[in-house]
């Protein structure tokens, strides 16, 4: 059995190369000159100083970049009524005005990092200051200063999914209706690499080089070249090690143009890498969704029509994905797990003073999970009906499947009734009352919450995932395909699946994904899709390999190709031991056997069902996770070990910001207040203990390997199970209503508030 990964010893040796480790012969070094206000107009730069400051080489600014364009922005859906996104544009550099606290102003170039961060401090910039706006609900109020002139009402959007006219019907019938607003806190991803770039230009060839921070160098560089306006063959995006990607390692920033702009103008390398207070400045921030949900029941406590009017804060500029996953991130599972015939929600993408928001782990869905499900659970409690039970009366059978939601979009598979009882009895689900008393007893209020999630999976913006399988003179196979692996252990798993069809040692096998010497297009890592997508493309890859072999071996061993058979790595003449392996035939005949192969596989539904237990100090307000079952359908499993460490990821992402993360801004400055780990906690191994993991897994038949996805499913399902059973904890002492996050000043302001 497998005991590590591949990448392990690489990693726990030091050497790993991450992007500020690249270096380029003749590099400069670059320092951003960032807005300390979050809108004003930029009435001038006086660069006189910095360009007098030893080892400066340039100073630009937002006018010097005209020739670049704005970096992109697009949505494959129209909003209400056949409306079109509206998008701003977002410069390299700001032009004319800046839109939020960290906002780049001036990009300094120097011989060294120290010299050009030292010029950057005598870059003066004369501002006049506009009104800002911080939040989402004061950004779409009648008379709100825009944050762009060509955004009336600062909305870029309203959008909708479901049957508005079906879904109202429904309500009107229903024998019940309940309400619940929720708001999806903000929060800053935070890798553990800072944002960094290297950027050189190759004359001779008109080309572009990029190292860079990434989850998948196409994306990016399909990105790079609707700003550069050069095709994406004339550019490279480079990376070994990514120190955590999480979602805002997906997109393209302005920094990188900015600093292959300086680099062309130069004529020689720039590098620059941020700072943490960088990362938490301006690095895409995400979630921020407020939420209006209703539920509809019949007399039998059945869900007949759910509607939801959401909210949602993208900040100064629209950053490349940020409109797909507040709408189409979002809508995808409108109606969770639930077999409900009318549904509808409205989504109002609003700009604010503030960061631009994007991506994080699981990319809307955690956001429609959050809603429904503590949406749910609070009907359970309103209507006095085990929440367990409730949920059953309306999950989709079985056999229903195929089925596609009222939102338009098909569950290929699942067995949600199946995997609720297996969580069920792993988390003792009818002695909870018992746990409750023995907690009082020692003055803790204990609580419990529960999740039936379900999320979309391996839909990707390229139309293919193509790869490609090279042998070595060695012996050695490098695997080449477009999702960059960082942290996941695609290496790993990729090497599983290839090795199970060809039959060489799992170590022969080395992983590419972000050179200087190949192109490929195909899908970033994201959206849980690598190992079922990209990964399904590798394995039929290796059979299109061995079969492309049998002509090869045939002349190898002087047989017909029809008197061969492909058994444990090698090639036999039947019934004879004359035989030749892969690698050998791989060594001899070089490059016969290299392969190049593309394909496309599509979006999945993995689900689970998540049981939390929370026990929390009245007197302090602290909590923590007495009990934690996860049960998760991701179909069939490569790495048993990775999906664990996988699911322990997300789970401790979403007890993150249930317990602890909130980005917050000043409202009345625009000021980011958490803007360093002095004041934004950041979750730690140890926050989620007591933890069960279990697998159900209901293989799909949307791809050969019948994998569903599952790197968003630890944060997915446990941002509600965990935040209803906080909510569970303290309605018994008295809290009618808790928003996120659970801290223990908050708690403890709540049940204070409750007392008196």
């Amino acid at each position: 059995m497998l005991k590590g990964r591949l990448e392990d010893d690489r990693m726990l040796t030091g050497r790993g190369r991450y992007v500020s480790d690249w270096n380029l012969p003749g590099q400069a070094h670059a320092h951003f000159v960032r807005s300390d206000r979050p809108h004003a107009e930029i009435v001038s730069i006086d660069q006189a100083a910095a360009l007098a400051s030893p080892g400066v080489l340039a100073i630009f600014t937002g006018e010097d970049l005209n020739e670049l364009k704005s970096l992109p922005a697009a949505l494959p859906a129209k909003g209400r009524g056949g409306t079109e996104l509206i998008n701003p544009g977002r410069p390299a550099l700001a032009q004319g005005r800046v839109r939020f606290a960290g906002d780049a102003v001036a990009l300094v170039v120097a011989e060294t990092a120290v010299a050009a961060q030292d010029a950057a401090e005598l870059v003066t910039v004369e501002y006049r200051d506009l009104p800002a706006v911080i939040e989402a609900t004061q950004a779409v109020a009648s008379g709100a200063p825009r944050v762009h002139d060509s955004v009336p009402g600062n909305v870029v959007l309203d959008y909708e999914s479901g049957d508005e006219g079906k879904t109202k019907a429904a309500f009107a019938a229903a024998a019940r209706v309940v309400k619940l607003s929720v708001h999806n806190s903000r929060v800053v991803g935070n890798p553990m690499e800072p944002r960094a770039c290297l950027a050189a230009y190759r004359p001779e060839e008109g080309m572009y080089h990029l190292y860079t921070c990434t989850q998948g160098a196409p994306i990016m560089r399909n990105q790079l070249s609707a700003v550069l306006g050069v095709p994406p063959e004339k550019i490279r995006v480079i990376a070994e090690e990514v120190g955590g990607g999480f979602g805002v390692r997906f997109n393209l920033y302005p920094e990188y143009c900015a600093a292959l702009f300086a680099a062309k103008a130069l004529g020689r390398p720039v590098k620059w890498t941020g700072t943490r207070s960088e990362v938490f400045l301006a690095d895409e921030q995400a979630r921020d969704v407020l939420s209006q949900g209703e539920l509809a029941l019949d007399a039998s406590g059945r869900i007949v029509g759910m509607r939801f009017d959401m909210l949602a804060n993208l900040g100064a500029y629209l950053a490349p994905t940020g409109p797909f996953i507040n709408t189409i991130g979002i809508v995808n599972c409108l109606s969770g797990v639930y077999d409900v015939p009318a549904t509808y929600a409205r989504i109002r993408l609003a700009l604010t003073n503030t960061a631009p928001m994007a991506a994080y782990r699981g990319a809307g869905r955690p956001i429609m999970s959050y809603a429904i499900e503590r949406l749910v659970e609070h009907a359970a409690t309103e209507l006095g009906v085990d929440p367990a039970e409730l949920r059953r009366r309306s999950f989709i059978a079985k056999e229903r499947f195929p089925y596609r939601i009222a939102a338009g979009f098909e569950y290929d598979s699942g067995d949600f009734a199946g995997v609720m009882q297996d969580a069920l009895a792993a988390a003792d689900w009818d002695g909870f009352s018992r746990r409750r008393d023995e907690a009082k007893k020692r003055g803790r209020l204990r609580g419990r919450g529960m999740s039936t999630y379900i999320e979309a999976t391996g839909a990707g913006f390229a139309p293919q995932d193509q790869v490609e399988l090279r042998w070595n003179e060695d012996q050695t196979l490098t695997l080449y395909a477009p999702t960059h692996n960082h942290g996941q252990g695609q290496e790993t798993t990729f090497a599983q699946v290839v090795t199970r069809e060809l039959g060489v040692p799992l170590e022969s096998l080395r992983l590419r994904t972000a050179g200087p010497e190949f192109y490929l297009t195909g899908n970033a890592t994201g959206g849980s899709r690598s190992l079922l997508a990209v990964g399904s493309v590798l394995m039929l890859a290796a059979r299109e390999m061995v079969k492309k072999g049998f002509a090869v071996a045939a002349e190898e061993l002087e047989a017909a190709q029809a008197d061969l058979e492909f058994v444990g790595g090698s090639y036999r003449i039947k019934g004879t031991d004359r035989a030749i392996s892969i690698r050998s035939l791989a060594q001899r005949r070089a490059g016969e056997l290299d392969i190049a192969y593309a394909n496309k596989f599509g979006a999945t539904f993995p689900n689970g069902c998540h049981i939390a237990e929370v026990e929390i100090d009245p007197e302090t307000g602290e909590a923590e996770i007495a009990s934690y079952v996860a049960c998760d359908d991701a179909g069939n499993i490569v790495n048993h070990q990775i999906v664990e460490g996988q699911v322990q990821g997300g789970l401790t992402q979403g007890a993150g910001q249930v317990f602890n993360e909130l980005a917050v801004y000043d409202p009345s400055t625009g000021q980011l207040l958490t803007g360093s780990f002095m004041d934004y906690a950041m979750p730690r191994a140890g926050l989620v203990s007591n933890l069960k993991l279990l697998e159900h897994p209901v293989p799909t038949k949307l791809n050969p390997l019948g994998a569903k996805g599952v790197g968003e499913a630890g944060v997915t399902g446990s941002l509600p199970a965990l935040m209803n059973a906080v909510a569970d904890a303290l309605r018994s002492a008295g809290v009618p209503h808790f928003e996120l996050p659970a801290t223990p000043q908050r708690i403890w302001q709540a049940l204070r508030r409750a007392r008196s």
